[in-house]
């Protein structure tokens, strides 16, 4: 039988119209993203910029978790309190990326597998013995000739599937992330074949391991074309095929989808999000949220630039995008809406 507290932090996450921000960019992302924005690539700078994220005011009005990296896990805001204990306080529900990050897949020419299995029984502990109440665990998957492979698309399913488990066992709902990227010049059919294979393999694997599917939160990729492709569908389309690929292989047990933006803009991602509710209203039977990074938190990276007197303004950008992607999950998002959420 699920743990009743397994059930309860599913059911918060996903519940009423708020969603899931992933501030869990590893420390070489983070850098990578500080140098774009010309922000200097220090522990200091990351520990700040995550205390402006996580002390946003309002921030909880439309989040209800934020998944958290080893580093952020570990470190305090300016007066003392623990990131954790700061998400806490706001009522927000704290999670953490547990996956070591993909690397390349011995055999496998073009493909990633995903590491952090070693040890991962211990570290579930630890994290939920800090506060911890959700985890989360990234396989990408490319597209192109032959890609993906299906030795590819198993070890990552497979792999998946073990996290997960662990995850039940320790206490923490997993969020299962496999995700098909946007590079390449595929179209969105091919999109949605690569998709749907790839979550028939998970959902195999995650019964194999005994999971539970009414504690589980899948955060998948939309179904899209490859950014480098010349197709241009409309946010309708986007949520027609999406639906329709989640329709096909996604357990009507699993109590939410939380998508995630795969590099999207944050106008798109809403913009596609809301298409998906707007259809759904009809009887999907998992609710469609969020769980967007980049596509929240990029506008506020661009203002804050690393400088304290920019704090503010970079917090309002968070918390309106916050916003849009609220509305969106009601069906109520709109370019109007777009510049009136905050």
């Amino acid at each position: 039988m699920t743990a009743p507290a397994l059930l309860d932090t599913a059911g918060e996450l996903l519940g009423g119209d708020r969603g899931i921000l992933a501030m869990d960019e590893s420390i070489a992302t983070c850098n990578r993203r500080f140098a774009a924005a010309g922000i200097d690539q220090e522990v200091e700078s990351r520990r700040a910029y995550r205390e402006l994220l996580v002390s946003t005011p309002g921030l909880a009005q439309s989040i209800h978790g934020a998944i958290l990296y080893d580093e952020t896990i570990r470190q305090r805001r300016h007066d003392g309190t623990p990131m954790i204990d700061a998400l806490t306080d706001a009522a927000i529900i704290p999670g953490i990326k547990v996956d070591a990050g993909t690397v390349p897949m011995a055999g496998h020419p073009g493909e990633r597998i995903t590491e952090g299995l070693d040890g991962l029984r211990a570290r579930l502990g630890e994290y939920a013995g800090m506060g911890a109440r959700f985890a989360k665990w990234r396989a990408v998957f490319a597209v192109g000739e032959g890609l993906p492979s299906r030795g590819c698309v198993e070890a990552n399913a497979g792999a998946l599937a073990r996290y997960a488990a662990l995850c039940q066992e320790a206490g923490l709902v997993p969020i299962v992330e496999p995700e098909v990227l946007m590079d390449g010049e595929h179209t969105m059919a091919r999109c949605s074949e690569i998709t749907e294979e790839v979550l028939r393999a998970v959902f195999s694997h995650l019964h194999a391991q005994r999971v539970a599917l009414e504690a589980v939160i899948l955060k998948p990729n939309m179904v899209l074309p490859g950014s480098g492709c010349a197709e241009r569908p409309t946010a309708e389309e986007v949520a027609d095929a999406t639906l329709a690929c989640l329709l096909r292989v996604v357990p009507a047990a699993v109590p939410g989808v939380a998508f995630l933006s795969g590099g999207q803009s944050g106008e798109l991602a809403s913009a596609r999000l809301n298409a998906m509710n707007r259809r759904s209203r009809a009887g999907a039977p998992w609710a469609l949220g969020f769980s967007f990074g980049r596509a929240i938190q990029q506008p506020a990276l661009e203002i804050w630039h690393g400088e304290a007197a920019n704090v503010k303004a970079a917090q309002q950008a968070l918390r309106h995008r916050a916003q849009c992607d609220q509305l969106a999950r009601r069906g109520d998002y709109s370019p109007a809406a777009e510049r009136t959420a905050a």
